[in-house]
């Protein structure tokens, strides 16, 4: 608009400039002639429109002149028109002057944010409130709309109403309290069918391989039961709770076995293994690592096989949930020095003929 404004200002200029050498009798002749087109013009037009660029050009040409000399002029529009669009245009022109350079309030501290978002993150039943008040006992200063609008600019909603916690949510919660077993089956390589009893501590990610048998019978699950009562015992462990499917092998008395030594079974839903996933994770760990790598001969050869890679998985394997730690083993501390980490001396040590390796550094 602007750019139009001052392409009419040069053009209209230049018209005047048309009208110095001009005559008075020239000039009052061209009046005459452009006051009978504009009568014409309103005959045929009802109302003209004008453009916001030829309105501030009438009026600020025309608004020097009195209201008297106005109405005697041949217009489109009346004077009180041209008045109005006067007014308008010093209006917009205050108004841009005063115009503040950075509109609304500032932004909020990314930092500020990011906490926000974690705190929200971390506590899903805290509503944008609490986390206010959490914010204040910080010390940090901000209003609680502020809060508001940071949770829902990232999709988070802003009442309390988060408190639903998933099955995942809640195992990661009790993990020092819970144990996962479950049965796997193992086919040797005539064909013949082996099945192995495992557990899991979720908290340490210890396992437990606790026997292998092609006849799981009652009594069989039961003794077992009793071993792992007194392993658990043994290394003062505060396990309440144990997770296994619903299992026709797993029988009344496994269950009283474990009852009396304070452990409470958890049954999983029907066919929902992921209320077991920690377990059915291992299985498909020990499977892919171990197993399909292995070709078993025997009950004895399998019993061997899953002897070292519990030992390869408590003692040395890494993992994820530990933060790269194993389950018996905490991680070293970082060689920062630039002499250690030039000079390397990394040996292997095999398990089961190099299906499994473990890496440490050289004596």
């Amino acid at each position: 608009m602007l750019l139009r404004l001052a392409y009419l200002a040069v053009t209209n200029t230049f018209s005047f400039m048309r009208l110095l050498p001009m005559g008075d009798r020239d000039k009052e002749i061209e009046i005459l002639v452009l006051r009978h087109q504009l009568t014409v013009l309103q005959r045929q037009v009802a109302r003209p429109v004008f453009t916001p660029e030829g309105r501030f050009l009438l009026s600020g040409l025309l608004h020097r002149l009195p209201v008297d000399k106005l109405r005697q002029l041949v217009l489109l529009v009346r004077p009180d028109t041209v008045l109005r669009w006067h007014r308008n245009l010093l209006r917009r022109r205050h108004a841009a002057v005063s115009a503040p350079r950075q509109r609304g309030r500032p932004r909020t501290v990314r930092s500020i944010r990011a906490l926000v978002l974690r705190l929200a993150r971390e506590n899903a039943s805290w509503g944008y409130r609490r986390i206010h008040g959490e914010l204040a006992a910080l010390g940090i200063k901000v209003a609680a709309s502020t809060v508001w609008e940071i949770l829902k600019a990232h999709g988070i909603d802003p009442s309390d109403g988060r408190t639903a916690m998933t099955w995942a949510a809640f195992l990661r919660s009790q993990a020092s309290a819970l144990l996962a077993c479950d049965f796997f089956e193992v086919r040797t390589l005539i064909g013949a069918r082996l099945y192995v009893l495992a557990v899991i501590e979720h908290a340490t990610r210890r396992i437990r391989i606790l026997g292998v048998t092609a006849h799981p019978t009652g009594q069989w699950v039961t003794q077992l039961g009793r071993n792992l009562a007194m392993d658990l015992q043994e290394v003062g462990s505060t396990a309440k709770f144990l997770i296994w499917d619903r299992d026709a092998k797993f029988t009344a008395a496994f269950d009283a076995v474990l009852a009396d030594a304070g452990v409470r079974i958890v049954k999983s839903g029907v066919r929902m293994p992921r209320m077991n996933s920690i377990m059915e994770r291992w299985i498909q760990t020990c499977r892919r690592e171990l197993l399909d790598r292995t070709l078993i001969w025997n009950e004895h050869h399998l019993r061997h096989a899953l002897c070292e890679f519990e030992a390869f998985y408590n003692e040395h394997r890494p993992h994820r949930a530990l933060m790269q730690a194993a389950p018996l083993r905490s991680l070293p501390d970082p060689d920062t020095g630039p002499g250690g980490i030039a000079l390397l001396n990394i040996g292997r040590h095999d398990r089961l003929d190099g299906v499994l390796k473990e890496y440490r550094h050289a004596v």
